[in-house]
This record gives structure tokens, C-alpha cells and sequence, in this order.
């Protein structure tokens, strides 16, 4: 091993682990791949555990916030990206945001009767609890700035599918993803049983030098067809989804295997280098001072309805936190 910022991996014998919450971005400069890998511990713990949702939906939300933390760390620029589901299944909405350089919020809604159903029915699979609908991806750069937004049906395929879809409608860029999502039973230091989630998740993009050799045929029609039949892959990135093909979400979320032992054992062969990693935490965005000129936004009519006992109460769906004002605080302005 040589460096422990920027480094290939030779070994593993002297090295610096990133370890959990950490986004490690590398280049297989022999496949002509770039990407970022993670494995998320703590901090997706926080996120779960205080929405207590059903293991279903719990799962759900990891494998979101694994494909945000993944994309939104990418950014080059001061903003955010915002990933959201609406569909018609269980759960119709799942929303995770991811706020440069490393703020991370989620949460879902989801209907318990018809979750119960879909459980009884064995029907718990992430895209079967979203159904039918619409993945957005939006990139916010903040005022006086026009979003972007790019829009990907869920049809029945998983989140990783639909990612890949996204870039090659919006970039052009052949990509790989794979996301894991693991619940761990154990025990804590005062030997009490202990729940844990675990996630992790690696992005691949194919960025040669040569712009032509990023050609991919079309994506096919409703019929299934494709026009381009005959179109060949590149060789090596046909030969880089194949690795990436045999991780198990075993090993994306093993924290005795980590980021860098991964790379190593998938691209040690063509040669692999990795970058400082990234630190992302559990952070919300919200304030007393944005919530109180949310409210200041609405008529005496609606603040006159949510007043109780003289207070007006509005929690955070996000991070759970609840702000009391009084009534004579949030008068419209």
C-alpha cells in the first residue's frame, strides 16, 4: 500500500479505512471507470430510528438514501439534490435530500393498511411498495437559479434499474449501480440486544478519453425492441459491469470487508485508485426562523385552524423536531 490520501491499491496492509459514512471515490484508470462507493452505519441509524418505520419501508428508505448520499456527493457546486418518489403502491412518497458538502435528511409515507396487505402477501421488494409512478431527481443550486429536474417512470424495475435509466436520459454516461441494505441483530456493550441497519452502495461510470467510445444503444421501446440490436459495448466497460455485476449486498454492507477491501478485490487487477474520502452526517435543514416565514406564508384563515391552546405546533417531517410558536408570532405578514 502506499498513500493514505490519494492511493492505489496494492495491498491492504498499511492503509487508512474510511470506514462508515465515508463516500470514497475512485478511478480504474485500465477500465476507463470512475465512480464512489459507501457503506453507511451511524448515520442511517439516526435517520431510521427516529421515524420507527416498519422494516419494509425502513429498508426503503436506506436503499434511498444510500443512491442520494451517492449522487449528491458529486456535486461540484453549492446546492442540493433532492431525490423523491410519488407512486401509487404502499408507500406513495419517499423523499431524501442531500445538501453540500455533507448534510443528509430523509423520511417516507406510507399507508399501514395497505403495507399490511403487500406483507401478507409477500409483496415487500422496494418496487413493489412504490408501484406505479415517477422517480425525480431535481438539483437545486439555490436562489436566482433555475432547478433542473429529471424525471424516471418506476415501472416494476428497482432502484438501481431506475438510476441507471436517469443518467443515460440526462448525461449520457454509462453507469452502474448497486445498492445494499442489511438489519443487524446484536448486542451492545452492556450486552442488551441491539437493532442496527447497515448500508452501502457503489456508483461506476464509464469516462474515457475518447467521447465516441461512450456511445450506448438506445433504450428500448414499449414493445421491448430495441432499433440497435447489433450494438457492440465497449470492451472494457462491458468488462467493468461485469465486476460490479458479482458484488452481493452482503459485502457492500459487511464492515469487516469496508470500502477499500471491496475495491480492491473487484478492480485490484487493472489497477485501482482512491481519492480522501467524504464525510456525510445526519443533518436536517430546518430552523425556527424557515418554519416561522413558512407560516408567516399563510392566510389568518389557515393559522386560525392549527391554533391550540393559544400555539401554533409544526413538526419537521424529516427530522421529527417540533416548533411551538405563538399564535401572535405568525400573523400573515
Amino acid at each position: 500500500m502506499t498513500e493514505t490520501t490519494t492511493g492505489t491499491l496494492q495491498g491492504l496492509g498499511q492503509f487508512d479505512f474510511a470506514g462508515d459514512d465515508h463516500v470514497v471515490p475512485f478511478q480504474v484508470e485500465g477500465l476507463d471507470v470512475r465512480g464512489r462507493a459507501v457503506q453507511l452505519g451511524p448515520m442511517l441509524d439516526a435517520i431510521l430510528e427516529r421515524h420507527n418505520y416498519p422494516l419494509p419501508v425502513a429498508r426503503l428508505v436506506a436503499e434511498t438514501v444510500v443512491l442520494t448520499v451517492l449522487l449528491g456527493t458529486s456535486l461540484k457546486f453549492e446546492g442540493k439534490l433532492i431525490v423523491q418518489t410519488k407512486s401509487n403502491g404502499p408507500v406513495d412518497l419517499v423523499v431524501a435530500d442531500f445538501s453540500t458538502p455533507d448534510r443528509v435528511r430523509a423520511y417516507a409515507r406510507y399507508n399501514a393498511e395497505a403495507l399490511a396487505t403487500a406483507e401478507k402477501n409477500g409483496k415487500t421488494q422496494p418496487q413493489e411498495l412504490l408501484g406505479e409512478g415517477v422517480l425525480a431527481f431535481t438539483i437545486d443550486q439555490g436562489a436566482h437559479t433555475q432547478r433542473y429536474q429529471g424525471i424516471v417512470p418506476l415501472d416494476g424495475a428497482s432502484l438501481e434499474e431506475i438510476a441507471g435509466v436517469y443518467f443515460r436520459q440526462s448525461e449520457q454516461i454509462p453507469t452502474k449501480v448497486r445498492l445494499g441494505v442489511a438489519e443487524l441483530l446484536d448486542r451492545d456493550e452492556n450486552g442488551k440486544p441491539r437493532h442496527r441497519w447497515r448500508a452501502g452502495g457503489m456508483v461506476a461510470q464509464f469516462l474515457p478519453s475518447a467521447p465516441e467510445r461512450m456511445r450506448q444503444a438506445d433504450l428500448p421501446g414499449g414493445d421491448g425492441s430495441n432499433p440497435h440490436d447489433d450494438f457492440e459495448v465497449d470492451d472494457l466497460w462491458d468488462e467493468a459491469v461485469v465486476m460490479v455485476e458479482t458484488i452481493d449486498a452482503d459485502e457492500l454492507t459487511d464492515p469487516t470487508v469496508g470500502t477499500e477491501r471491496l475495491l480492491y478485490r473487484l478492480f485490484h487487477e487493472r489497477g485501482v485508485r482512491v481519492y480522501p474520502p467524504q464525510a456525510v452526517f445526519d443533518r436536517c435543514n430546518c430552523s425556527r426562523e424557515k418554519i416561522r416565514d413558512v407560516l408567516a406564508s399563510f392566510s389568518q384563515e389557515d393559522i386560525d385552524h392549527t391554533v391550540e391552546d393559544g400555539y401554533v405546533s409544526v413538526t419537521c417531517e424529516f427530522c421529527s423536531t417540533t416548533y411551538r410558536f405563538e399564535a401572535t408570532e405568525v400573523r400573515p405578514q
